[in-house]
């Protein structure tokens, strides 16, 4: 690759809750235990894809009635692999920042520096009732996994570190060893202006829901321009579920049975709990707002990528999704390791072929 283009990174989403990644009716070939994810894991790593994130629930719900711990799993996975990098879900709240940044230096010692963490501010009311952990306002969560974020920062570079804010204290607190550099990246995720903002100040990523090119570029221009004025710079990670067939025809007719064997009253139940997180947030918008049920079919807008059909078109739409300025897109699936395997095969190689003409052309317009 030469220097005019990052090359896309891909993730998928590790399968570390049960149900799948669509709340459907439909056939799942995707098992939640280890060694289902341990294998996944080394075939993703095997097929070029740079990440594997985790997923944080305390409880059952939406056909999710299992549930992995995030940061564990993540380290079992970790355990599994050489190259691929893991980011583990975390939820202020149910963690201290100083256990977390404990945790995750250790972990990234333990595994030469592959751990990342995914800061989750948390949109599931109930869960918080449940575990009787005090659910704040929306932008008040975003607040305190901004002053987490500072946390796990100071912790991880300070010798002596001090912070007097409004949700965590730390009075010269030393923590050795610090994680080997480069530190563990910060993701992030929300599509409310509080989520961006956020972004522009602390997060090294921020994820997104799934969307039209034009809809990410929208969100891209807002948080680069922010960042830019925070003397910050944030990387875009786009959520998408993939569905790669050998025909066009092949893969709608996957995604209309999805939709025909959605449970709605798991749909419904979704879609009450994320409105009500987003419509908490001053602009009535969450990540969820404009999604129909049928969006919600799949947790994060994965449909609204259409990165659905051949792999040809699979890879000429992902680069689309880089132009509107993307730089990873994190993936869904339906059968994980058998999909995993096949986009790894089928469609990496194109979009990475799509990249070196773009950078041969750019090269000649020079």
């Amino acid at each position: 690759m030469s220097s005019h283009s990052d090359a896309i990174k891909f993730a998928y989403w590790v399968p570390n809750v049960s149900g799948g990644l669509v709340i459907s009716n439909i056939e799942q070939r995707t098992g939640w235990d280890i060694d289902y994810n341990r294998k996944l894991a080394q075939i993703a790593e095997a097929n070029g894809f740079d990440y594997a994130l985790s997923q944080i629930r305390f409880t059952a719900g939406y056909g999710a009635d299992n549930q992995h711990e995030s940061v564990s799993f993540s380290h079992a996975l970790l355990a599994a692999t050489t190259t691929l990098k893991v980011i583990a879900a975390i939820l202020p709240g149910p963690w201290n920042p100083a256990l977390a940044a404990k945790q995750i230096a250790t972990i990234n010692h333990l595994t030469n520096g592959r751990v990342s963490v995914n800061v989750v501010s948390g949109w599931f009311r109930g869960e918080f009732a449940a575990i009787g952990e005090l659910w704040l306002d929306h932008d008040e969560r975003y607040r305190r996994s901004e002053e987490f974020i500072r946390a796990l920062r100071g912790i991880w570079t300070e010798d002596s570190f001090t912070l007097k804010g409004d949700f965590y204290r730390f009075t010269n607190y030393s923590m050795k060893p610090k994680p080997i550099e480069p530190l563990p990246e910060i993701f992030q995720g929300g599509s409310s202006r509080a989520a961006r903002d956020m972004a522009s100040r602390v997060s090294d990523w921020y994820f997104t829901n799934g969307n039209t090119p034009e809809e990410i570029r929208k969100q891209v221009d807002d948080i680069r321009t922010k960042a830019k004025a925070n003397g910050h710079k944030v990387r875009i990670g786009v959520n998408a579920f993939a569905i790669a067939r050998e025909s066009e025809q092949e893969a709608r007719a996957v995604l209309d049975e999805i939709i025909a064997k959605a449970n709605p009253e798991a749909v419904q139940g979704f879609a009450d709990q994320v409105k009500n997180a987003g419509k908490a947030s001053p602009e009535g918008e969450g990540n969820w707002a404009k999604s129909s049920l049928e969006d919600l079919v799949q947790y994060n807008d994965g449909f609204r990528s259409n990165l659905i059909g051949t792999p040809e078109h699979i890879a000429e739409r992902i680069l689309k999704l880089k132009d509107a300025g993307a730089d990873l897109i994190l993936l869904g699936f339906l059968h994980f390791q058998e999909e995993v395997e096949f986009f790894g095969k089928r469609v990496i190689p194109l979009v990475r072929e799509l990249e070196a003409a773009r950078d041969r052309e750019l090269v000649a317009a020079e």
